[in-house]
């Protein structure tokens, strides 16, 4: 991948903090949203519908400011490539969400700033992390390590088979959280690392919802998902949660994000984003009513610590 001539970004100031806090409770609350949605339709299905939606949003959206989407302008393999770890990643979230609790779905999806920042720095000009910043990765790592333990804790067998079978279930869910945070990662570093990085974000980000669309649709169709009957029988709820995920969340939501990493170090605001998993868990528990323990208040303190650490201001060597 290219790295030359890619614009300087600077560091976080208030405006992008505040901003990065309210996108990471937006997301935060997906977990939940999904969830509550995926006993009324499949989870491909949805998320299918999801992008599809937000596709249209973004269309309308760049046409009324006079951004071209179909131009060529040599971006069209890594879009599509980006829309396929677009499509791997909601794949992951939405099919582990079906296994595990969405608490949990957060903290595991939220690995990715550690990929992400691993990522930027060897393909990225610019994103090269400093010591301070290094140690926060660590900090905040070993605080996702705490809270990994904590959920693996929920899902100990209780000696039976139907246990043991929850418990292989439960992990799977985890374990898709995981790669979901991989795909998402490898996302952001695409693109950084193309000539998305001089593109809009309208632009990118229609890459990603279109493609998504095509690939989760796809599969619905052809896993039996794509069922009418889980059409009519949608509730007043469930088309808000849809509408929640659509609107705010695929749409709103990743305009702002994309704006943001055109503006300021993609690194420095994805460890920020380790915020979401409190942010989901909390909506868990008081939404779904899903266990808490006091082993996740350390974890939290620790990412909380390391994000600290990666967003303060790194010391230049004398000359």
């Amino acid at each position: 991948m290219s790295t030359a001539a890619l614009p300087a970004r600077r560091p976080l100031d208030g405006f992008a903090t505040i901003l990065m806090i309210v996108l990471c409770a937006i997301w935060g609350f997906q977990q939940v949203a999904i969830k509550s949605t995926n006993v009324v339709l499949p989870p491909l299905f949805q998320a299918g519908l999801r992008s599809a939606i937000a596709t249209l949003l973004v269309c309308g959206w760049a046409r009324t400011r006079g951004t071209p989407l179909f131009r060529d302008d040599g971006t069209l393999g890594a879009g599509l490539l980006a829309g396929v770890l677009f499509a791997a990643e909601f794949i992951c979230i939405f099919v582990g969400l079906s296994l595990t609790s969405a608490s949990r779905m957060a903290v595991f999806l939220y690995t990715a700033p550690c990929f992400t920042a691993l990522g930027l720095h060897w393909f990225v000009r610019g994103e090269k992390m400093w010591r301070t910043q290094w140690t926060g990765i660590g900090v905040a790592f070993a605080g996702m390590a705490l809270a990994f333990a904590d959920g693996f804790a929920h899902h100990a067998p209780g000696g039976t088979a139907d246990s043991t079978h929850s418990m292989l279930a439960g992990v799977a869910g985890d374990a898709l959280g995981v790669l979901a945070g991989i795909a998402w990662a490898a996302t952001t570093v695409v693109v950084r690392a193309t000539k998305l990085a001089h593109t809009s974000a309208s632009k990118t980000l229609f890459y990603q919802l279109a493609v998504s669309a095509v690939v989760l649709l796809a599969l619905a169709v052809g896993l039996g998902q794509a069922r009418f009957e889980a059409i009519v029988s949608i509730t007043p709820l469930t088309l808000a949660s849809l509408a929640y995920q659509a609107v705010i969340v695929a749409f709103v939501s990743y305009l702002l994000w994309f704006w943001l990493l055109t503006r300021y170090m993609a690194s420095r605001l994805s460890v920020f984003s380790f915020l979401t998993p409190l942010f989901g868990v909390t909506f868990g528990v008081l939404l779904l009513g899903e266990s808490f323990s006091s082993r996740f208040l350390a974890a939290a303190a620790m990412v909380l610590a390391g994000i600290a650490l990666v967003n303060a201001p790194a010391r230049r060597r004398a000359s």
